[in-house]
């Protein structure tokens, strides 16, 4: 993990030459994705800092995990665009009542996407999709098997600061089906400074629903480097209790 944040900070220090780069797919909940894609020849580097994930389930026991994950994105041609994702560091630790405390270290599922700006956008709304599938499954503890994803993002632009999105997906695989929708309010604070508002519900088959709720902010450091940190609480028992995220995002042309 040592290693990983110094090879960012290195990266995010040394310049950019893109003037306007597109807008980053972090922060925001689960796969939660912008409607643009990067050029041709630029690359997007999104890492988190990590993230942080609370839960206590009804017989008490008590699961505490840190993440760190990664996620690259190149444009393929005009509108189309590839991302490579991972979560290289996991650790989780567990602890209940009358039971010792146990913990576990190792990777998640790494997955391949094809993100697709489609036509008819606007200025003020536009739209997109994305279909990813797992191409490396992680080890065992952290890996969910399996799974393929589709899903879609829209966005309008009410003014000069506020925006709104909707995003849904349905993922399945490994015998599991679930889909999960996510709206969002967006404020442009000054021009570097952003902040917003978003909801999650999951609805998967054979298991309870998940309703979460929660805020981030994004500073945009250089043009081309921004930071953020977000959180989410979960609105029903079935949901994890709290998630706490920093991360950082830079742009390469």
């Amino acid at each position: 993990m040592r290693h990983t944040l110094l090879i960012v900070l290195s990266l995010a220090s040394t310049p950019v030459l893109a003037a306007e780069p597109p807008s980053f797919d972090r922060p925001g909940i689960g796969f939660g994705f912008g409607t643009d894609t990067v050029p041709r020849g630029g690359l997007a580097v999104e890492v988190g800092l990590p993230s942080y994930q609370r839960d206590r389930d009804r017989d008490g026991l008590r699961t505490t995990s840190l993440s760190s994950d990664l996620l690259l994105r190149t444009g393929l041609a005009p509108g189309w665009e590839l991302q490579l994702a991972s979560t290289p560091w996991q650790r989780q630790r567990e602890r209940g009542p009358d039971m010792p405390r146990t913990q576990q270290r190792g990777a998640g599922d790494s997955t391949v996407g094809v993100k697709w700006a489609g036509p008819g956008s606007t200025e003020r709304t536009a739209w997109a999709l994305l279909a990813s599938g797992v191409i490396a499954r992680g080890d065992a503890a952290f890996s969910d098997g399996r799974q393929y994803a589709l899903a879609a993002s829209v966005e309008h632009t009410f003014n000069d600061r506020w925006s709104g999105a909707l995003y849904g997906s349905h993922q399945r695989g490994a015998g599991q089906r679930s889909t999960t929708w996510s709206p969002s309010l967006a404020l442009s604070v000054t021009e570097r400074l952003g902040t917003y508002l978003e909801a999650g519900f999951t609805h998967a088959r054979q298991q309870p629903d998940q309703a979460i709720a929660g805020a981030g902010l994004t500073w945009m450091l250089r043009p081309n480097v921004q930071l953020d940190a977000s959180f989410d609480l979960g609105l029903n028992r079935n949901s994890p209790d709290l998630q706490l995220g920093t991360g950082i995002a830079f742009y390469l042309q």
